[in-house]
């Protein structure tokens, strides 16, 4: 089952979309998205279909498929790693292979198919970052690997924009993301559910074929299989000392020659610009669909003075 979000009379509906994604079953408005991932009675599945209104999709627009309540996005693909590393003059870090690791992004920054990307205030080296999302479907807290792959509703798009330039001045504090990360996370173009993928299961990974290109052009491709952790055990790492909840995001992090960063790393910066506005950007997963973004011109950033510390110490500090 594929399960999206799409604009009706001023407002979001959750529909029903066909393996074709010709067409789009609207249904009525109580029915919400994480609602209809978790009807597992195929009869249940069969009434709604039969209640929803048909509407072709060329005259709908697509939403981000969920409005998640937070967003953790992982970083499991080696060959990515690598290559960020390696433009930098180092190797992968020890602490990647020991365990998995994530940053919370910002969920009132979700965007959907076809939205349009403003260069965020400042940026002057944006990139995009291709990622496939596991969607949560229950409240579960300390999963097992073995538990997690039960509350996993369903899988999507992600595409993580980063802006570089921000990002890497900000890390140098060593606290983590900011505006650097602040402005988009795109997700669709709907919610595949796991059933429908599993023809495609690789033992604990799903072996999706991923694309990306810019005005056409091809970056490269991986795979989904190449997750150095699969998503439950993602799940199971999200979930430890804490709950997740229902239409939490837990995404993959960037696959292989999934940004413009790994490939200005690797092949050189002349062949591989920064995104700028009117680029359209493309991201293909094998199952799970296609959605293109378009690049725009941003605002300029207001300026803020530089600190001004104050010259006042405590006591602690002065010794006193």
């Amino acid at each position: 089952m594929r399960v999206g979000r799409v604009a009706v009379d001023g407002g979001a509906r959750t529909a029903l979309i066909d393996p074709d994604g010709a067409v789009a079953r609207v249904l009525a408005p109580e029915h919400t998205v994480i609602d209809v991932l978790n009807m597992i009675d195929s009869a249940d599945r069969t009434e709604l279909e039969r209640s929803a209104q048909e509407i072709d999709m060329s005259d709908l627009r697509l939403l981000s498929p969920i409005e998640p309540p937070a967003i953790r996005d992982f970083s499991v693909f080696e060959q990515h790693v690598e290559g960020i590393t390696m433009g930098q003059g180092r190797s992968v870090p020890d602490e990647w292979y020991a365990s998995p690791f994530c940053y919370f992004s910002n969920p009132s920054a979700v965007t959907g198919p076809g939205d349009q990307i403003q260069v965020p205030p400042g940026c002057r080296e944006l990139d995009l970052e291709l990622e496939v999302a596991a969607i949560v479907g229950r409240p579960g807290r300390d999963l097992t690997p073995q538990e997690a792959g039960g509350y996993i509703a369903g899988y999507t798009i992600f595409n993580d924009w980063s802006a570089r330039d921000l990002q890497f001045a900000e890390m140098r504090l060593g606290l983590g993301f900011c505006k650097g990360k602040d402005f988009a996370n795109t997700l669709g173009p709907w919610i595949v559910t796991p059933d429908e993928l599993e023809p495609r299961r690789a033992g604990d990974r799903l072996d999706l074929d991923l694309r990306a290109n810019i005005n056409g052009r091809e970056l490269g491709d991986d795979t989904l299989a190449n997750m150095a952790w699969s998503f439950d055990e993602l799940l199971a790492y999200a979930s430890r000392g804490t709950w997740i909840r229902p239409g939490d995001v837990i995404g993959s992090g960037t696959c292989g020659s999934g940004c413009l960063l790994e490939l200005r790393s690797r092949f050189g910066e002349r062949d591989y610009p920064w995104l700028k506005p009117g680029d359209a950007v493309t991201l293909t997963v094998e199952g799970l669909g296609s959605m293109t973004n378009t690049i725009s011109a941003g605002i300029e950033p207001v300026p803020l003075p530089p600190a001004r510390p104050g010259r006042l110490r405590s006591r602690a500090a002065t010794g006193a």
